[in-house]
């Protein structure tokens, strides 16, 4: 089986001013991260508000993804559910959709038993022999396991092959984790929105999962970093980390006015919480986003500056 790597957008989940999933926004998106050159896609994650959609939506969107990227880019399919069954019925579903891996959160109901984390990601085997993502995201979401705790887990689940790393600080925790020398591990992903990218894939860090916003310019910057091109991965570190560090505050709403903006979607409708966008937000963003132009033409994309809302 061919180990994945390299840069993998995570997908939002795109509805309607009503709340829906709208399903052509979807794929808009879908194509257009493919067509970036992205080595994969990730769905639902962190980023896609997946605790918000119900085991039907996800369940149907697993099997949307799964169809459009066969043959072309590699899945991860998130399989985080509220129980362990609902654990085993995504996995199960990402197997039909032809999954590489399936990404599950540390989950949080365990508490801090590691045995029966370690029997909950073993025991998904059984409903299906997709190799498992370990997503290590700090609490509330996850657990934050240390290293030594995340290698115990992995060492009694065999079915464990990637480890996301999610908690800072995340390069050290990378490094750590390789030194350890875990057999059965065949990568390891940097997450975190993409704000310490530079630091995890010098560390050796095999891809990294951040928001799809700008999967263009994280598709150059994988580029630079495989060719030993240092200055541009650092260039275009510096020159999109303002845009990453204001979607660590305003997450989905950042993530999907920009999409809007790139003319990918038509409404920015979030289901989560969390603080919105003001007049001066937006003004932010548009000087951010006008920063960032030269290097999106460049890559032959779209942005519009002028649809505020």
């Amino acid at each position: 089986m061919t180990d994945i790597a390299g840069a993998f957008p995570v997908l939002p989940t795109i509805f309607d001013d009503a709340g829906r999933i709208d399903i052509r926004g979807m794929a808009n998106v879908v194509e257009w991260v493919i067509g970036c050159g992205s080595d994969g896609v990730v769905f639902p994650g962190l980023a896609s508000e997946y605790d918000l959609l119900d085991l039907d939506e996800r369940l149907a969107m697993i099997a949307l993804i799964g169809e459009r990227a066969a043959g072309r880019v590699a899945f991860v399919a998130g399989c985080s559910g509220a129980s362990d069954q609902e654990s085993a019925a995504l996995i199960a579903a990402a197997e039909r959709a032809g999954a590489a891996a399936a990404m599950i959160v540390t989950p949080a109901r365990k508490g801090d038993d590691l045995d029966a984390i370690g029997d909950f990601y073993a025991g998904l085997a059984d409903a299906a022999s997709v190799p498992v993502m370990l997503q290590n995201a700090p609490r509330p979401m996850g657990l934050g396991l240390s290293t030594r705790q995340l290698v115990q887990v992995i060492e009694r689940a065999p079915n464990i092959a990637y480890v996301k790393e999610e908690n800072a600080p995340c390069g050290q925790r990378i490094t750590l984790l390789r030194e350890a020398g875990v057999p059965q591990l065949r990568a390891i992903f940097g997450g975190a929105g993409g704000r310490y990218i530079t630091d995890e894939l010098a560390r050796g860090a095999e891809g990294t999962m951040p928001a799809s916003e700008i999967a263009d310019l994280h598709v150059r910057l994988i580029a630079a970093h495989r060719a030993g091109d240092l200055a541009t991965v650092r260039m275009l570190f510096e020159r999109t980390l303002p845009l990453l560090n204001m979607q660590a505050v305003f997450r989905w709403r950042l993530t999907k006015e920009v999409l809007r903006r790139r003319g990918l979607i038509e409404s920015a409708y979030v289901r989560a919480p969390g603080p919105q966008l003001d007049r001066y937000d937006l003004a932010e963003l548009d000087q951010l986003l006008a920063a960032l132009e030269p290097l999106i033409r460049e890559m032959g994309s779209s942005l519009d500056l002028r649809q505020t809302v």
